[in-house]
C-alpha cells in the first residue's frame, strides 16, 4: 500500500538539538510549546548535547538555552501523574538522568553559560544555578517549587543556592518558596547579568566569545579551583593553586601572555576563532 502524505506521522522534532558557532557551542532545550519540562526523554538527550559538546575538541565554551517563553519550568509532572504508583521508579530514572547532566556541566573543562528567561521553576532553577555564569533577561522569574510539590530541591539545588545566597537564604529561597524577578536575582548574586530580552541571545554571545578567545587550559584550571575551594581547606588551595599555576607556566598560552604583555597588544591564546 502506498502512504500518501496525508496518511505519514508528522516526524517529532527532537528534544534538544546543539550546533557549533564557531567555537562556542549552543544546546537548545527543545520543547517551547511544554515551557521545556524536564522529562525523562529530554533529559536523556541533553546528557547527550552535555557530553558530545564538551567530547569536541574544537568547541571552548557551551551555552545552555531553552527555547520559546522559558529556559525550564522545572520537571515533567506528567509523567508522574499518568501512573503515581510507579512514582518511585519515574523518580529515580528521572532524578538519575537529571543529575548526570548536573555532572557533566560541573566536571567539563569548558564554560557553561546559562542564558535564562521566562519562568524558571524547580529543576530548571537548579539546572540554571549549576551553569557556570549566566545571564537573564529582564523578564526572568526563578522560583524553588518543590516545597509546593511535598518534596526536596533535586539537580544539586541545596548545593548551589546555599553557596551562593548562604544558609539562611537558601532556606528562604526554598522553604517559602516566593518568586524571584531578574532584578532581585541579579542582587542575590543567582545571575552575572541581566538584560533586555531582545538583548538576551547577543549578549550572552558576546560573553561566550571573549571565554572562547581566552586561554581554554587556563579557563578550565580556574573552574576547577574555584569549585574546590568551597570544601577545600586554605592550606589545600594553596598547594593546588601553585601545582596549577607551575604547570600553567609550561604552555604556550603562557608564553603568549607574558609576549603580549610585554608587546603591548592583546594576547591571541590557542588560535582560537569565532
Amino acid at each position: 500500500m502506498i502512504q500518501t502524505m496525508s496518511d505519514r506521522q508528522p516526524v517529532a522534532e527532537p528534544a534538544v538539538t546543539w550546533a557549533r558557532e564557531g567555537a562556542v557551542a549552543v544546546i537548545h532545550m527543545n520543547r517551547a510549546a511544554r515551557l521545556n519540562v524536564l522529562s525523562r526523554d529530554l533529559l536523556a538527550h541533553l546528557n547527550d548535547a552535555l557530553a558530545a559538546a564538551n567530547g569536541e575538541p574544537s568547541v571552548r565554551v557551551v551555552i545552555l538555552r531553552g527555547l520559546g517563553r522559558s529556559f525550564s519550568a522545572g520537571g515533567d509532572l506528567t509523567e508522574f501523574r499518568e501512573d503515581f504508583r510507579q512514582a518511585p521508579d519515574i523518580a529515580e530514572q528521572m532524578v538519575g538522568r537529571f543529575h548526570q547532566c548536573i555532572r557533566t556541566i560541573r566536571g567539563m573543562p569548558k564554560p557553561v553559560i546559562g542564558c535564562l528567561q521566562g519562568a524558571i521553576a524547580g529543576g530548571g532553577f537548579s539546572l540554571a544555578m549549576a551553569c557556570d555564569l549566566s545571564i537573564a533577561a529582564d523578564d526572568a522569574t526563578f522560583l524553588s517549587a518543590y516545597t509546593r510539590l511535598a518534596t526536596n530541591p533535586d539537580g544539586g539545588g541545596t548545593f548551589t543556592l546555599t553557596r551562593l545566597l548562604g544558609t539562611r537564604r537558601a532556606l528562604e529561597v526554598i522553604m517559602l518558596d516566593d518568586s524571584i524577578p531578574a532584578a532581585r536575582a541579579l542582587e542575590l548574586g543567582l545571575v552575572n547579568r541581566v538584560v533586555s530580552s531582545d538583548a538576551l541571545e547577543a549578549s550572552t554571545m558576546e560573553i561566550a566569545w571573549r571565554l572562547a578567545r581566552g586561554p581554554a587550559a587556563a579557563l578550565g584550571t580556574v573552574k576547577r579551583l574555584v569549585y574546590a575551594a568551597q570544601t577545600s581547606s586554605l592550606d589545600e588551595q594553596l598547594n593546588a593553586e601553585k601545582t596549577a599555576f607551575i604547570e600553567a607556566s609550561r604552555s604556550s598560552d603562557f608564553e603568549e601572555g607574558i609576549a603580549s604583555f610585554f608587546e603591548k597588544r592583546p594576547p591571541r591564546f590557542g588560535g582560537a576563532k569565532t
